[in-house]
């Protein structure tokens, strides 16, 4: 219970003051104390110490200090790490630091309006595919400053949200796969002349359609010389401090059993060896070891587990100017895996199960298109059909 004083001022007059808890800090975490005086009466005093406490009930804390949105993107972004995998952390801090900061980070919370808001999206849609993703992060932070009683309500949440740009399909305007013959010449050109480590890569993303970072999670107790087969469980992802790390799947349909080919197999067989007495020369041995990566480095660095084909994407862009090949991403070979599928006959489901997406439409919207040759072909396999 808080009780009023009374004291003396310097003139020697009397005066009532009163100090009155407002509740925890939510930047600090600390208790928060405000003291008043100078009340002339008794009464003054209470009437102040009522409806102070009457506002500290309706309205709880409330902060001297301008907190920026920074201050507070800080403190939702630890509670947000809490809710998602380190890897979507790793996204979201791009995004923040790319686009959102740059715009909002000094600006008071108090002082940031729906114009303000409004004017930005406006901008952001004329330029980035994905503004209505940078929206909603903003919208969460502004959110977690009214749980935290900073602003009475989000300007966010006011805004009219502009049409999306079409969006400018990069892997499709490149064409991004190969077919069979860019396939073979590819993989020919890189045994023959690259160490066989960017071969046995290169090799497991065309040949069994597997996310890059699900291949290079692989370990050697994941693949079965035996039955033929290689299990995805796993995938390799970074930090937002680049560290890298593994984890589950995305979806329970990402972990998946495929067959693989003999000649993948002789090759992984191949590399096992290779990289077991590569490994022993720094005294690591890997050859009682289940859980040793795949694609691990084979020098010192080694022993940190992945390295050094965990940059894949600039791997293959020096591959692409050394031997002038057509233009791909790395996730293009998944894409050359499933056209070449469906030139052997497989099934849309057959496809889906290999690949490993929950939702059959992804497989129908990601692989509509099927290689030029069938495509080149149609016509003509309807006449040969028909026949009149």
């Amino acid at each position: 219970m808080t009780t009023i004083k009374k004291y003396k001022k310097k003139d020697g007059s009397t005066a009532y003051m009163f100090n009155v808890y407002l509740g925890t800090d939510p930047l600090t975490g600390k208790p928060k104390r405000t003291t008043r005086r100078g009340f002339k009466s008794i009464k003054e005093a209470k009437l102040t110490l009522a409806r102070l406490e009457i506002d500290i009930e309706a309205n709880g804390f409330k902060l001297n200090k301008k907190v920026t949105f920074q201050e507070v993107y800080e403190m939702w972004l630890e509670n947000y790490r809490h809710t998602v995998k380190l890897s979507t952390v790793n996204t979201t801090v791009t995004m923040f630091r790319g686009a959102i900061l740059p715009k909002f980070s000094s600006l008071s919370v108090e002082k940031i309006n729906t114009s303000y808001c409004q004017k930005v999206i406006n901008e952001w849609s004329k330029h980035y595919v994905n503004f209505r993703t940078y929206s909603s992060y903003i919208k969460m932070v502004l959110d977690h400053a009214t749980v935290l009683k900073i602003i009475d309500d989000n300007p966010m949440r006011k805004i009219i949200k502009p049409k999306p740009v079409a969006k400018v399909d990069k892997e499709e305007k490149l064409e991004n796969y190969y077919d069979k013959q860019q396939l073979e010449h590819f993989l020919n050109t890189i045994e023959k002349n690259e160490n066989m480590k960017v071969y046995v890569l290169f090799r497991l993303l065309a040949f069994t359609g597997g996310r890059k970072g699900e291949v290079l999670a692989l370990t050697w107790d994941d693949i079965d010389f035996k039955e033929k087969t290689i299990r995805f469980n796993k995938t390799l992802a970074k930090t937002e401090t680049s560290n890298k790390y593994v984890q589950a799947p995305k979806t329970v349909q990402s972990k998946r059993v495929i067959s693989v080919d003999d000649k993948t197999l002789g090759t992984l067989e191949k590399w096992r060896k290779m990289q077991t007495k590569l490994l022993l020369t720094y005294g690591i041995n890997a050859s009682f070891n289940p859980n040793q990566p795949v694609l691990t480095s084979t020098d010192k660095r080694a022993t940190d587990g992945y390295h050094v084909t965990t940059y894949p994407n600039e791997l293959l862009k020096t591959l692409k100017k050394k031997y002038e090949f057509p233009d791909i991403t790395v996730h293009g070979f998944r894409h050359t895996h499933a056209s070449l599928l469906f030139e052997a006959g497989a099934s849309l489901k057959d496809v889906q199960d290999r690949i490993g997406h929950t939702d059959i439409k992804t497989t129908m919207n990601v692989y509509a298109h099927v290689t030029q040759k069938m495509k080149d072909n149609t016509a003509e396999k309807f006449a040969k059909y028909i026949n009149f």
